[in-house]
Protein backbone atom coordinates (compact mmCIF):
# COMPACT_ATOMS: atom_id res chain seq x y z
CA UNK A 1 0.00 0.00 0.00
CA UNK A 2 1.76 2.94 -1.01
CA UNK A 3 1.94 5.75 0.97
CA UNK A 4 4.04 8.80 1.58
CA UNK A 5 6.96 8.04 3.51
CA UNK A 6 8.24 9.97 6.79
CA UNK A 7 12.11 11.84 6.89
CA UNK A 8 12.76 12.78 3.37
CA UNK A 9 13.84 15.64 2.16
CA UNK A 10 13.71 16.94 -2.06
CA UNK A 11 17.31 17.34 -3.82
CA UNK A 12 18.06 18.86 -6.92
CA UNK A 13 15.65 17.77 -9.85
CA UNK A 14 13.18 15.06 -8.92
CA UNK A 15 16.06 13.78 -6.58
CA UNK A 16 15.17 12.34 -2.99
CA UNK A 17 17.71 12.15 -0.21
CA UNK A 18 15.94 9.23 2.56
CA UNK A 19 17.10 9.96 5.92
CA UNK A 20 15.27 6.96 7.81
CA UNK A 21 18.10 4.67 8.22
CA UNK A 22 21.96 5.30 8.26
CA UNK A 23 22.40 4.45 4.47
CA UNK A 24 20.88 7.66 3.54
CA UNK A 25 19.72 7.12 0.08
CA UNK A 26 19.79 9.82 -2.89
CA UNK A 27 17.28 8.36 -4.91
CA UNK A 28 16.63 9.51 -8.56
CA UNK A 29 13.37 9.32 -10.08
CA UNK A 30 11.47 5.92 -10.26
CA UNK A 31 14.09 3.86 -8.05
CA UNK A 32 14.36 2.38 -4.97
CA UNK A 33 16.12 2.67 -1.84
CA UNK A 34 18.87 0.09 -0.58
CA UNK A 35 15.89 -1.66 1.02
CA UNK A 36 13.44 -2.08 -1.74
CA UNK A 37 10.82 -0.89 -0.21
CA UNK A 38 10.97 3.02 -0.28
CA UNK A 39 10.71 4.74 -3.96
CA UNK A 40 10.83 7.82 -5.18
CA UNK A 41 7.82 8.80 -7.57
CA UNK A 42 8.43 12.02 -9.56
CA UNK A 43 10.27 13.86 -6.86
CA UNK A 44 7.96 12.14 -3.75
CA UNK A 45 9.55 9.49 -1.89
CA UNK A 46 6.84 6.34 -1.05
CA UNK A 47 6.46 3.59 0.92
CA UNK A 48 5.20 0.33 -0.51
CA UNK A 49 4.91 -2.07 2.17
CA UNK A 50 2.65 -0.03 4.59
CA UNK A 51 0.25 -2.31 6.52
CA UNK A 52 1.22 -4.89 4.39
CA UNK A 53 2.11 -7.72 6.41
CA UNK A 54 4.15 -10.79 5.53
CA UNK A 55 4.17 -12.09 9.31
CA UNK A 56 1.92 -12.67 12.16
CA UNK A 57 2.54 -14.71 15.05
CA UNK A 58 1.71 -14.49 18.71
CA UNK A 59 5.39 -15.13 20.19
CA UNK A 60 6.51 -15.37 23.94
CA UNK A 61 8.22 -12.52 24.82
CA UNK A 62 11.76 -14.34 25.45
CA UNK A 63 11.45 -15.04 21.44
CA UNK A 64 12.78 -11.85 20.63
CA UNK A 65 14.87 -12.29 22.60
CA UNK A 66 13.49 -9.97 25.85
CA UNK A 67 14.77 -11.45 29.37
CA UNK A 68 14.26 -8.87 31.13
CA UNK A 69 11.24 -7.04 29.66
CA UNK A 70 8.04 -8.35 31.14
CA UNK A 71 9.63 -11.97 31.29
CA UNK A 72 6.60 -14.79 30.99
CA UNK A 73 4.36 -12.44 28.71
CA UNK A 74 2.76 -12.99 24.92
CA UNK A 75 4.14 -10.53 22.70
CA UNK A 76 1.96 -9.93 19.16
CA UNK A 77 4.59 -9.94 16.65
CA UNK A 78 4.36 -8.65 13.21
CA UNK A 79 6.78 -8.00 9.86
CA UNK A 80 6.49 -6.48 6.31
CA UNK A 81 8.47 -7.14 3.29
CA UNK A 82 12.19 -6.38 3.53
CA UNK A 83 15.35 -5.10 5.46
CA UNK A 84 18.17 -2.15 4.83
CA UNK A 85 21.19 -4.86 5.30
CA UNK A 86 21.56 -8.15 2.81
CA UNK A 87 23.12 -10.15 5.43
CA UNK A 88 24.22 -13.24 3.92
CA UNK A 89 23.58 -15.50 7.39
CA UNK A 90 20.50 -13.64 7.62
CA UNK A 91 17.61 -16.82 9.10
CA UNK A 92 14.72 -15.33 7.98
CA UNK A 93 16.20 -13.98 4.38
CA UNK A 94 12.71 -15.61 2.83
CA UNK A 95 10.87 -12.44 3.78
CA UNK A 96 13.51 -9.81 4.80
CA UNK A 97 15.49 -10.45 1.45
CA UNK A 98 12.44 -9.75 -0.37
CA UNK A 99 11.39 -6.67 -2.25
CA UNK A 100 9.16 -4.49 -4.09
CA UNK A 101 11.63 -3.14 -7.18
CA UNK A 102 11.61 -5.86 -9.21
CA UNK A 103 7.63 -6.82 -8.77
CA UNK A 104 3.94 -4.19 -9.37
CA UNK A 105 2.93 -6.70 -6.34
CA UNK A 106 2.97 -5.69 -2.86
CA UNK A 107 3.28 -9.35 -0.70
CA UNK A 108 1.26 -9.61 1.98
CA UNK A 109 -1.82 -8.74 3.56
CA UNK A 110 -3.38 -5.86 4.58
CA UNK A 111 -4.04 -5.16 7.82
CA UNK A 112 -4.41 -1.02 8.99
CA UNK A 113 -2.99 -0.76 12.17
CA UNK A 114 -6.23 -0.50 14.22
CA UNK A 115 -6.72 -3.94 13.37
CA UNK A 116 -2.98 -4.88 14.70
CA UNK A 117 -3.74 -3.25 17.94
CA UNK A 118 -7.22 -4.55 18.31
CA UNK A 119 -5.82 -8.50 17.32
CA UNK A 120 -2.79 -7.86 19.90
CA UNK A 121 -5.55 -7.35 22.08
CA UNK A 122 -7.39 -10.47 21.79
CA UNK A 123 -4.31 -12.60 22.03
CA UNK A 124 -3.42 -11.29 25.03
CA UNK A 125 -0.39 -9.97 24.40
CA UNK A 126 0.94 -7.18 26.79
CA UNK A 127 3.24 -5.81 23.70
CA UNK A 128 3.70 -5.24 19.83
CA UNK A 129 7.11 -6.62 18.85
CA UNK A 130 8.11 -5.18 15.13
CA UNK A 131 10.46 -8.15 14.10
CA UNK A 132 11.24 -10.80 11.90
CA UNK A 133 12.63 -8.05 9.27
CA UNK A 134 13.73 -4.89 9.77
CA UNK A 135 11.24 -2.49 11.29
CA UNK A 136 13.50 0.11 10.21
CA UNK A 137 11.52 0.01 6.79
CA UNK A 138 8.55 -0.68 7.66
CA UNK A 139 8.74 2.61 10.10
CA UNK A 140 5.61 4.72 9.32
CA UNK A 141 3.58 1.86 9.92
CA UNK A 142 5.65 0.71 13.19
CA UNK A 143 5.20 4.34 13.91
CA UNK A 144 1.21 4.54 13.48
CA UNK A 145 0.77 1.46 15.22
CA UNK A 146 2.60 1.87 18.43
CA UNK A 147 1.03 4.97 18.56
CA UNK A 148 -2.13 3.31 18.91
CA UNK A 149 -0.73 0.89 21.42
CA UNK A 150 0.19 3.42 23.91
CA UNK A 151 -3.30 4.68 24.21
CA UNK A 152 -4.50 1.19 24.31
CA UNK A 153 -2.21 0.35 27.39
CA UNK A 154 0.19 -1.91 24.95
CA UNK A 155 4.28 -2.19 25.32
CA UNK A 156 6.17 -1.27 21.88
CA UNK A 157 9.17 -3.82 21.29
CA UNK A 158 11.55 -3.29 18.15
CA UNK A 159 13.91 -6.17 17.29
CA UNK A 160 16.00 -4.42 14.94
CA UNK A 161 19.76 -4.18 13.54
CA UNK A 162 20.07 -0.79 15.02
CA UNK A 163 20.98 0.96 11.56
CA UNK A 164 18.55 4.04 11.61
CA UNK A 165 19.21 7.73 11.64
CA UNK A 166 19.08 9.37 15.12
CA UNK A 167 16.12 11.46 13.98
CA UNK A 168 14.12 7.95 13.12
CA UNK A 169 14.75 6.71 16.61
CA UNK A 170 13.97 10.24 18.38
CA UNK A 171 10.44 10.35 16.32
CA UNK A 172 9.28 6.87 17.41
CA UNK A 173 11.42 7.21 20.76
CA UNK A 174 8.08 8.52 22.78
CA UNK A 175 5.98 5.21 22.21
CA UNK A 176 9.54 2.51 22.00
CA UNK A 177 9.77 0.47 25.19
CA UNK A 178 12.49 -1.73 24.59
CA UNK A 179 14.45 -3.09 21.97
CA UNK A 180 16.79 -5.90 21.39
CA UNK A 181 19.46 -5.05 18.74
CA UNK A 182 21.66 -7.28 16.22
CA UNK A 183 25.75 -6.40 17.26
CA UNK A 184 26.85 -8.23 14.33
CA UNK A 185 30.66 -7.65 15.07
CA UNK A 186 33.12 -5.24 15.57
CA UNK A 187 35.06 -4.80 12.94
CA UNK A 188 33.60 -2.10 10.13
CA UNK A 189 35.17 -4.57 7.61
CA UNK A 190 32.86 -7.44 8.77
CA UNK A 191 29.48 -5.22 8.28
CA UNK A 192 30.85 -3.52 5.14
CA UNK A 193 30.94 -7.49 3.61
CA UNK A 194 29.07 -9.56 4.87
CA UNK A 195 26.21 -6.93 5.37
CA UNK A 196 26.55 -4.35 3.08
CA UNK A 197 26.40 -1.54 5.98
CA UNK A 198 28.28 -0.11 8.79
CA UNK A 199 29.15 -0.57 12.62
CA UNK A 200 29.23 2.84 13.92
CA UNK A 201 25.48 3.78 13.20
CA UNK A 202 24.93 0.73 15.17
CA UNK A 203 26.76 1.61 18.38
CA UNK A 204 25.39 4.87 18.08
CA UNK A 205 21.79 3.60 18.35
CA UNK A 206 22.67 1.25 21.32
CA UNK A 207 23.94 4.20 23.22
CA UNK A 208 21.16 7.08 22.49
CA UNK A 209 18.38 4.37 22.79
CA UNK A 210 20.34 3.87 26.79
CA UNK A 211 20.22 7.97 26.69
CA UNK A 212 16.49 7.87 26.18
CA UNK A 213 15.91 5.02 28.74
CA UNK A 214 14.60 2.50 26.09
CA UNK A 215 15.07 -0.83 27.49
CA UNK A 216 17.87 -2.00 25.41
CA UNK A 217 19.13 -6.08 25.00
CA UNK A 218 21.87 -6.94 22.30
CA UNK A 219 22.45 -10.21 20.11
CA UNK A 220 25.18 -10.96 18.53
CA UNK A 221 25.07 -14.28 16.28
CA UNK A 222 28.57 -15.86 16.86
CA UNK A 223 29.92 -17.26 13.43
CA UNK A 224 33.00 -19.09 13.17
CA UNK A 225 35.66 -17.14 11.66
CA UNK A 226 33.68 -13.88 11.40
CA UNK A 227 33.46 -12.64 14.53
CA UNK A 228 34.34 -15.44 16.72
CA UNK A 229 37.63 -14.28 18.22
CA UNK A 230 38.54 -14.03 21.96
CA UNK A 231 39.56 -10.05 20.71
CA UNK A 232 36.50 -8.93 19.13
CA UNK A 233 34.32 -10.77 21.29
CA UNK A 234 36.12 -8.80 24.33
CA UNK A 235 35.81 -5.60 22.35
CA UNK A 236 31.83 -6.54 21.55
CA UNK A 237 31.63 -6.79 25.56
CA UNK A 238 33.26 -4.21 26.70
CA UNK A 239 31.91 -2.02 24.34
CA UNK A 240 27.99 -3.19 26.17
CA UNK A 241 29.59 -2.99 29.89
CA UNK A 242 31.07 0.83 29.08
CA UNK A 243 27.15 1.77 28.76
CA UNK A 244 26.02 -0.11 30.90
CA UNK A 245 26.91 -3.37 32.67
CA UNK A 246 23.00 -4.20 32.94
CA UNK A 247 22.60 -4.55 29.55
CA UNK A 248 21.46 -8.69 29.07
CA UNK A 249 23.88 -10.05 25.76
CA UNK A 250 22.31 -12.74 24.05
CA UNK A 251 25.89 -14.98 22.32
CA UNK A 252 23.40 -16.82 20.25
CA UNK A 253 24.41 -19.94 18.19
CA UNK A 254 24.78 -19.83 14.18
CA UNK A 255 23.26 -22.04 11.78
CA UNK A 256 23.73 -22.93 8.22
CA UNK A 257 21.67 -21.20 6.47
CA UNK A 258 20.93 -19.02 3.04
CA UNK A 259 24.21 -17.84 1.66
CA UNK A 260 26.31 -19.49 4.01
CA UNK A 261 24.89 -23.32 3.97
CA UNK A 262 28.75 -24.14 3.85
CA UNK A 263 29.86 -22.57 7.21
CA UNK A 264 29.83 -25.17 10.39
CA UNK A 265 27.64 -24.23 13.50
CA UNK A 266 29.10 -22.32 16.28
CA UNK A 267 30.12 -24.88 18.48
CA UNK A 268 28.57 -24.72 22.19
CA UNK A 269 32.15 -24.70 23.85
CA UNK A 270 32.62 -20.98 21.62
CA UNK A 271 29.08 -19.55 23.05
CA UNK A 272 30.60 -20.62 26.65
CA UNK A 273 34.26 -19.12 26.15
CA UNK A 274 31.87 -15.60 24.95
CA UNK A 275 30.22 -15.84 28.18
CA UNK A 276 33.25 -15.88 30.15
CA UNK A 277 35.05 -13.09 28.23
CA UNK A 278 31.78 -11.13 28.87
CA UNK A 279 31.78 -11.39 32.33
CA UNK A 280 35.66 -11.06 32.45
CA UNK A 281 34.41 -7.43 31.18
CA UNK A 282 32.19 -6.70 33.79
CA UNK A 283 28.32 -7.63 31.92
CA UNK A 284 26.15 -8.96 34.80
CA UNK A 285 23.81 -10.88 32.26
CA UNK A 286 24.41 -12.99 29.74
CA UNK A 287 22.53 -15.63 27.71
CA UNK A 288 23.03 -18.31 25.05
CA UNK A 289 20.57 -18.48 22.40
CA UNK A 290 19.67 -21.44 20.02
CA UNK A 291 20.96 -23.93 22.52
CA UNK A 292 19.43 -25.76 25.37
CA UNK A 293 21.50 -24.27 28.35
CA UNK A 294 22.66 -20.82 29.39
CA UNK A 295 18.81 -19.19 29.51
CA UNK A 296 18.36 -18.64 33.55
CA UNK A 297 19.11 -15.10 35.54
CA UNK A 298 21.09 -14.94 38.71
CA UNK A 299 21.45 -12.74 40.92
CA UNK A 300 25.09 -10.89 39.89
CA UNK A 301 26.00 -9.94 43.61
CA UNK A 302 25.02 -13.34 45.22
CA UNK A 303 24.44 -15.72 42.06
CA UNK A 304 20.80 -16.83 43.75
CA UNK A 305 18.65 -18.04 40.78
CA UNK A 306 15.96 -15.36 40.03
CA UNK A 307 14.36 -16.05 36.81
CA UNK A 308 13.99 -19.98 35.27
CA UNK A 309 13.65 -20.01 31.76
CA UNK A 310 12.42 -23.27 29.38
CA UNK A 311 12.69 -23.06 25.88
CA UNK A 312 11.48 -19.64 24.40
CA UNK A 313 9.42 -19.34 28.14
CA UNK A 314 9.58 -18.51 31.68
CA UNK A 315 9.20 -21.38 34.33
CA UNK A 316 9.59 -19.26 37.51
CA UNK A 317 10.39 -16.44 39.01
CA UNK A 318 11.73 -15.66 41.77
CA UNK A 319 11.85 -11.89 42.41
CA UNK A 320 10.95 -9.39 45.03
CA UNK A 321 9.65 -6.32 43.16
CA UNK A 322 12.81 -6.40 40.97
CA UNK A 323 15.17 -7.83 43.65
CA UNK A 324 16.72 -10.83 44.67
CA UNK A 325 14.89 -12.12 47.39
CA UNK A 326 17.87 -13.40 49.19
CA UNK A 327 20.63 -10.67 48.84
CA UNK A 328 18.32 -7.63 48.00
CA UNK A 329 20.56 -6.43 45.00
CA UNK A 330 18.45 -4.84 42.27
CA UNK A 331 17.88 -6.64 38.77
CA UNK A 332 17.13 -4.42 36.13
CA UNK A 333 14.41 -5.01 33.81
CA UNK A 334 11.11 -4.33 33.91
CA UNK A 335 9.16 -7.40 35.58
CA UNK A 336 6.00 -8.29 35.88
Amino acid sequence: MPKEALLWEKLDGTRVHCYLCAHECRISDTKFGICGVRKNVAGVLYTLNYAQLIATHVDPIEKKPLYHFLPGSRSYSLATVGCNFKCGFCQNWQISQATLDRSGATPGQKVPAEEVVEEAGKAGALSISYTYTEPTIFFEYAYDTARLAKKAGLYNVFVTNGYMTRQALDLIEPYLDAANVDLKSFRDASYKKHCQGRLQPVLETITAMKELDIWVEVTTLVIPGINDSDEELSQIAGFLAGIDKDIPWHISRFHPDYQLLEQQATPVETLRRARDIGQKQGLRFIYLGNVAEGANTYCYSCRELVVERRYMGTERQNLKKGHCPSCGAKISGLWS
